[in-house]
């Protein structure tokens, strides 16, 4: 890695066995592996560039310490995952103060992280929102002459202008087409509902062409459904996709611990469904999971579960492509 701006995380927890059966025993550290791994995640703790008081910062560490209540093999789909190589890269180094420093070390790590690993497919663990923006500028750096495109699951639109509000969690996507990183065109929105996007938000939307679905017509046509006819779209449009999770997408009910929570998103089920079908797809390169705050979680740590549970799924359905 040209820079590392990554550091190790703890792995006391992580128990050494001949064949893992649990989460925590399956991950290892990417500096310990001999090959190229399946798949690297690497965390991006920050939230000071979060619009509403958040505490997603914390939710790498408890990602991982909720790995011990995973096991490795999906009933349902009758997969053991162990065969599958995750290697944890640690967490980006974040500057105490410092936004835009903290931002470009993201940028940095995820660069360096594709182009070292051209054949690996990356998860970034957030932090809030605005961390997505510096991911894909990172990939695109890597990759400069490959074109991205975005699935976002998500209840806002994330356009807000960054003139305003810097480069915070609700203005990534803005931040990558008004830096031509991206083109609207090839950036579609599943889960957008109620009274959660300013009309001014839509109509930027629409003059760049972001493909908005709302949950409404996704479970009219059906989750899955959408999110195959969504990636087949970007397959055809562009080189690579990136996919974000923001986990506010999920209904209030079964995720309290985001900063931006809301009534009338989905349900766990259906966002496990999409993160399956989402893994199968080979056009998919990126994904990051992000906007979850274990501070605001209640005791039996429900949202931070239904995280880990979603970042499982989207293994399994790449586990199934092999």
């Amino acid at each position: 890695m040209k820079k590392n701006w990554l550091q190790k995380p703890e792995w006391s927890w992580n128990v050494s066995q001949s064949e893992p059966t649990y989460v925590h025993q399956w991950v290892q550290p990417l500096d310990e592996m001999k090959n190229a791994p399946d798949l690297i995640l690497y965390g991006a703790p920050i939230s000071r560039s979060s619009i509403s008081v958040s505490g997603a910062s914390l939710y790498p560490t408890e990602f991982r310490r909720m790995w011990k209540g995973f096991a490795t093999y999906n009933l349902d789909e009758d997969v053991d995952l162990a065969s599958f190589q995750v290697a944890d890269a640690g967490d980006v180094v974040m500057h105490t103060t410092d936004i835009l420093l903290s931002h470009h070390h993201i940028q940095e790590a995820t660069e360096a992280l594709v182009a070292d690993y051209p054949s690996t497919t990356t998860c970034m663990i957030g932090g809030d929102h605005s961390t997505t923006a510096c991911a894909v500028r990172g990939v695109k750096s890597a990759k400069p002459n490959e074109t991205i495109g975005i699935l976002q699951l998500d209840t806002h639109l994330d356009v807000r202008d960054p003139a305003e509000l810097g480069p915070a969690n609700g203005t990534p996507i803005r931040q990558l087409i008004d830096g031509n990183v991206v083109k609207g065109e090839h950036v579609i929105n599943i889960g957008l509902h109620g009274y959660f996007n300013a009309k001014p938000l839509i109509d930027y939307a629409k003059e760049h062409q972001i493909q908005m679905v709302t949950l409404k017509k996704a479970r009219k046509q059906g989750i899955i459904e959408t999110i195959k006819e969504a990636l087949s779209h970007l397959a055809n449009q562009v080189d690579r996709i990136y996919v974000t999770v923001d986990m506010d997408v999920l209904d209030i009910s079964v995720a309290p611990g985001v900063p931006a929570s809301t009534p009338g998103g989905l349900t766990a089920t259906e966002l496990f469904d999409a993160l399956l079908e989402i893994g199968k797809s080979p056009a998919v390169r990126h994904i990051d999971f992000v906007c979850l705050d274990p501070s605001k979680d209640s005791a039996v740590a429900e949202t931070v579960k239904t995280g880990v549970y979603a970042w499982l799924q989207f293994i399994t359905g790449r586990s199934l492509q092999l």
